[in-house]
């Protein structure tokens, strides 16, 4: 695929623009409009989107550089569909190009020659009739000015209401289009009446923003005694445009000739961008971001007005919100919320006798505050049962002399290990996580399943993978292994990480039972007790058989209670009778 050099596009007057983001790196796909960079100068903040689809090879800019129109930002390997596509299009390329300047330049001098004609006949009316002088305030409808070719533009925030009084080029309303977010500013002073529109619509050049009482103007002005002005005669209006005539040819070749708009006054779209510039410097203001990071923030379900930016004069960028939310995470809050819980306070136990500070691990830090979170955030239910592992006990100790002839250790975990696997397979909605989004599931193909291991630095849970592969010796062995690593702290980051599901037993230490916290991602974790023997009546008489107590936790977002029941009442017949292991 052939690779372009894709470089800095018309900035207008802008040039020496810094960088301030870099939206891509090298060896990432992009589409066609995607943006690749940030840049930032005097008035505004602009997004530079990517002509074509390809894959990113280099990146020629960095943070900070300072670039003008025709600077390489990078260089890009173009999909053959779209370099097709230009090379086809390439012949009739400058032909449109000009042609599509000439229409421009036509349609420019036409609305010259129009504004002319209609100064010519306020002019004549005006010599004609004598104008009333401006007494009173009058209700004026704002529009949406020129948006440089956009059109059906999203309003993601409306700065005013209904009675306010707001001065000129006071923030109406903020609009973002695919590239870039601007907010339009009040033509004149007045009082706000009511608005035309509100947040989420979409709007085009000329679309209506509000009705504004302006207040009372000067009254030798003439634009403000245009409306009351008597209407031009026949003849005033006749003779008014051919006056203009010469004039609005003039005017259209000199528009043709030079591109550019006279500067005596600002440009508006200046106005706008400065207004932005000035208004994210503002105590109460709204917001400084781009499209893409408001568009993640509405994703997240963040209020950027709580965001600190690190960007360039206070820009928030991605890394914040991804930061604002991994920390809000991590300390909920604590107030503001029927959810919330206040803080235990602290409580200087040494007024009532001799005490010592001991400082929790970093592994007990972590291992505390991924509690908290998954019992915060995870709506558990707990599904408990008794299997009778009569049979499967007898079959172990058989296996004991075995065992030692292949040096591992057969406990009931490696049943339990292989058990799970077998109803992780049948029933395959416990083998899923559930996307942050809330919108969909990701459905696992393999079966790691890991097992909690204490040490004296704290729990960590190593991760046997592919556990349906295994035999029960492997798994024995495998297990014996890691938790000697786990005790002896040589656990790799590897080791802890891809489990699709969670036993934490207790062995002959536990009690009756005991209900486990989902360690999320995963949907559902085992806890299994002592094992317990009891009469069990069977055939007409009570036999003592041994019972071992289990408990499945599980998340109710992705699991119902009724898979629940099965997957717990189809593990305890596996446990009592193994031989279904081999179906």
């Amino acid at each position: 695929m052939p690779v372009e050099s894709i470089k800095v596009p018309d900035l207008g007057d802008a040039k020496d623009v810094e960088v301030i983001e870099l939206l891509v790196s090298a060896g990432q796909s992009v589409k066609e409009n995607d943006s690749l960079l940030v840049l930032e100068s005097d008035k505004a903040a602009m997004e530079i989107p990517s002509p074509k689809s390809g894959k990113v090879k280099s990146i020629k800019v960095k943070l900070g550089d300072q670039v003008s129109e025709g600077h390489e930002i990078l260089t890009l390997e173009v999909e053959a569909s779209a370099a097709a596509e230009d090379k086809t299009s390439s012949k009739d390329k400058k032909p449109a190009a000009e042609e599509k300047q000439t229409a421009a330049d036509d349609k420019a001098g036409d609305k010259k020659a129009e504004a002319r004609k209609a100064d010519a006949g306020k002019a004549a009316a005006t010599k004609s009739a004598p104008a009333k002088k401006a007494s009173s305030a009058a209700t004026e409808l704002i529009s949406v000015p020129d948006l440089g070719g956009d059109s059906d533009v999203e309003v993601i925030e409306v700065h005013v209401k209904p009675g306010d009084q707001i001065k000129v080029e006071d923030a109406l309303i903020t609009l973002e289009s695919d590239k870039a977010a601007m907010e339009v500013p009040a033509p004149k002073a007045g009082e706000v009446k009511a608005l035309k529109l509100k947040v989420g619509d979409k709007v085009s050049a000329g679309s209506p923003i509000l009705d504004l009482l302006v207040s009372g103007a000067d009254s030798d002005s003439d634009s403000d005694s245009d409306e009351e002005a008597s209407a031009p005669t026949e003849a005033a209006a006749e003779k008014a445009e051919e006056e203009s005539s010469a004039d609005a040819s003039a005017e259209q070749d000199k528009t043709t000739n030079n591109k550019k708009q006279d500067n005596t006054e600002p440009d508006l779209q200046e106005k706008q961008q400065a207004f932005a510039e000035a208004a994210a410097q503002k105590e109460n203001s709204k917001v400084y971001a781009g499209p893409a990071v408001r568009k993640l923030a509405r994703e997240l379900g963040v209020d950027l007005t709580q965001v600190s930016g690190t960007g360039a004069k206070g820009r928030i960028q991605k890394e914040d919100i991804h930061g604002f939310v991994k920390q809000r995470l991590q300390a909920p809050q604590q107030t503001g919320s029927a959810l919330a819980v206040a803080a235990v306070p602290d409580i200087d136990f040494s007024q009532f006798g001799e005490v010592e500070e001991t400082p929790m691990s970093k592994l007990h830090r972590l291992t505390a505050a991924n509690m908290q979170r998954n019992w915060n955030t995870v709506p558990h239910v707990f599904q408990m049962n008794e299997a009778d592992i009569t049979d499967l006990e007898n079959f172990r100790t058989a296996q004991r002399s075995v065992a030692e002839k292949k040096g591992v250790k057969l406990t009931l975990l490696p049943f339990l290990l292989k058990a799970c696997a077998k109803c992780l397979q049948e029933y395959k909605q416990f083998n899923v996580s559930l996307h942050s989004s809330g919108e969909y599931l990701i459905q696992k193909k393999y079966i790691h399943i890991g097992v909690a291991v204490a040490t004296e630095a704290g729990l960590v849970v190593p991760v046997i993978r592919d556990v349906d592969s295994k035999s029960l010796w492997e798994l024995a062995a495998e297990l014996g292994a890691l938790t000697d690593k786990a005790k002896q702290r040589r656990l790799g980051k590897d080791d802890m990480q891809g489990a699709c599901f969670t036993i934490s037993s207790l062995g002959a230490i536990g009690g009756t039972g005991f209900t486990p916290i989902v360690n999320a991602p995963e949907v559902a974790i085992l806890g299994v007790s002592r094992t317990v023997t009891k009469p069990v009546y069977s055939n007409g008489q009570f036999i003592p058989r041994q019972m071992l107590p289990v408990t499945l936790s599980y998340d109710h977002r992705a699991v119902n209670g009724v898979d629940a029941g099965q997957f717990a009442t189809y593990l305890a017949e596996v446990l009592g009778d193994i031989r279904l292991l081999l179906l």
